[in-house]
């Protein structure tokens, strides 16, 4: 009779996790995407009053770390994660993330209603709105200087 050793709790969990799942299709999505702040509060108030997002989390890590994370209004997608930079060389990425290339794109049911409204609060936009082969855009930037396209699809 041959002793058998007990398996440990990670030689199970690497089982379970290499375990192949043929039969189930591959389904993933982008949760958060994170974004550099240099205040959380600032950023907060920005979104949530200029844009009309809603502050879906805001929890103390410790440490002067905070999970926050916004999306806009009656949004079924990825949130965005506000991620307070915390050495100089995020320090140095806050408002140039992807080195002055758009970086997000707010998708919308109505461009007109949500451009006149964000020109409202006060909202820059670098650029007149423009008729695409792919819908409205335009151009504006957040608090910091990340460029976002407001965008209507066809």
């Amino acid at each position: 009779m041959s002793e058998r050793k007990p398996q440990v709790q990670s030689e199970v969990q690497s089982e379970v996790h290499t375990a192949p799942a043929q039969d189930k299709p591959v389904l993933q999505n982008i949760g958060n995407i994170a974004l550099l702040v240099a205040d959380y509060d600032d950023a907060i108030a920005f979104y949530t009053t200029k844009l009309q997002f809603n502050l879906v989390a805001d929890t103390d890590l410790g440490g002067g770390k905070r999970w926050v994370e916004i999306a806009p209004p009656n949004s079924n997608g990825s949130h965005i994660l506000l991620a307070k930079a915390s050495n100089e060389q995020q320090q140095v990425a806050v408002g140039n993330q992807t080195g002055g290339r758009v970086f997000l794109f707010l998708h919308t049911n109505d461009f007109w209603r949500d451009y006149h409204a964000m020109q409202g609060k006060g909202v820059v936009f670098n650029e007149q709105p423009r008729a695409e082969s792919y819908g409205t855009v335009a151009v504006f930037q957040d608090l910091y200087g990340n460029k976002w396209d407001l965008l209507q699809l066809n």
